[in-house]
């Protein structure tokens, strides 16, 4: 009797090279998670690819699968991508199936290209972006726009920025993030000084993070609730630096505490109250999901992304109005806080990275058959 052959695995080459930047922010844990869930699945082959990096391996920048560099430095490589059709990541990893552009790094490829768009902010408003920023992703999206086979994109808000911009809705897949698994440090581990009661924010410091209105915010929060503090987690990222008024009488109650790695940052989300996210817009806006998995009552910006994460379970604000945003912010912390959190941590359950890993298969399935 014979035995049945297993069927061919996908060989997927993924462009990792986000991991590597300065600042990744959310699309690093994008391809750090997705990644490590791939691997678990027994029809892919995934691979990652980077620029040349001669010091830092992809061990030390969170990635879990093996991966090939392509004979050039960031800088050139991206440039020669631009511009002449050239260095193609099959050259580098023969047989290739797919190639995953994960952030707008989007290689020239004549394997079948899948791009992941996390949002189109900079059409939304270019000045939350450097001159040269917006001339790359207008390039990315135009490449995007005329050779990908599949798009996917995080949210239904940045699906329909997509058709706006001319991208064929048959190719656009819906596959919202997973929440990171978290690690609660016990009372006699913790390592961070941080307040008894505090509202955490975390991510990179930009434009559209909105902190000048948070910071607002926090000091009519502050007049009505002598004991809360507030936290800020995350890297700077580019923009004013924002800070705290230093003559106004709350000042002294909010804490920057930079980047942290991801023990600390499980840490700050299990010692806080309440999480507050007033982004004008996000792709997806990922630390409010890590917030409700947290069990945290979350506050975030209505008619966006995040809305349709925290919508029913969260408290939706206009994230233009200082006082929208304390009022929201007060009542996560009142009455009403044990419920909203244990809302926020059962929708959290409906996202996971293994969920959004079979999608993402099935985006490369769509791929190879159209």
């Amino acid at each position: 009797m014979s035995r049945m052959q297993p069927s061919r695995r996908t060989r997927v080459g993924i462009i990792v090279e986000q991991c590597w930047q300065r600042v990744p922010g959310g699309s690093g844990t994008y391809i750090t998670e997705l990644t490590r869930a791939l691997l678990d699945r027994a029809d892919l082959d995934p691979l990652g690819m980077s620029a040349l990096h001669a010091r830092v391996s992809a061990t030390s920048v969170g990635l879990t699968l093996p991966v090939r560099a392509l004979p050039l430095p960031r800088a050139a490589l991206y440039r020669l991508w631009d511009h002449t059709g050239a260095p193609r990541p099959e050259w580098t990893v023969p047989g290739l199936d797919v190639v995953h552009a994960t952030t707008w790094a989007v290689p020239a490829t004549r394997r079948p290209l899948v791009v992941t768009v996390h949002d189109l902010a900079f059409l939304r408003d270019p000045s939350h972006f450097t001159p040269h920023g917006v001339r790359f992703f207008t390039r990315a999206l135009d490449r995007t726009r005329d050779v990908a086979r599949a798009v996917i994109v995080p949210s239904i808000a940045t699906a329909r920025d997509c058709e706006q911009a001319g991208i064929e809705p048959e190719r656009i897949h819906v596959v919202p993030h997973g929440a990171r698994p978290l690690v609660p440090p016990e009372a006699s581990e913790h390592r961070l000084i941080l307040p008894d009661r505090y509202v955490l924010w975390c991510g990179t410091w930009e434009p559209r993070k909105n902190l000048a209105m948070l910071l607002a915010a926090f000091e009519l929060v502050a007049s009505q609730d002598k004991e809360i503090h507030l936290v800020l987690v995350g890297p700077r990222g580019w923009g004013d630096r924002i800070a705290p008024d230093a003559s106004s009488p709350s000042a002294a109650r909010v804490h920057l505490l930079g980047r942290l790695d991801p023990a600390g940052l499980d840490e700050a989300y299990a010692r806080a109250e309440a999480f507050c996210f007033p982004s004008t817009w996000e792709g997806f806006g990922l630390p409010v999901l890590e917030a409700m998995a947290a069990g945290l009552p979350v506050v975030t910006s209505r008619d966006t992304s995040m809305a349709e994460i925290a919508a029913g379970v969260g408290v939706l604000v206009n994230p233009l109005d200082p006082t929208d945003i304390a009022a929201g912010i007060l009542e996560a912390i009142g009455p009403a806080h044990p419920t909203l959190a244990a809302l926020s941590q059962k929708r959290a359950l409906d996202y996971t990275w293994a969920a959004a890993a079979e999608q993402t298969a099935a985006a490369y399935d769509a791929a190879l058959r159209r």
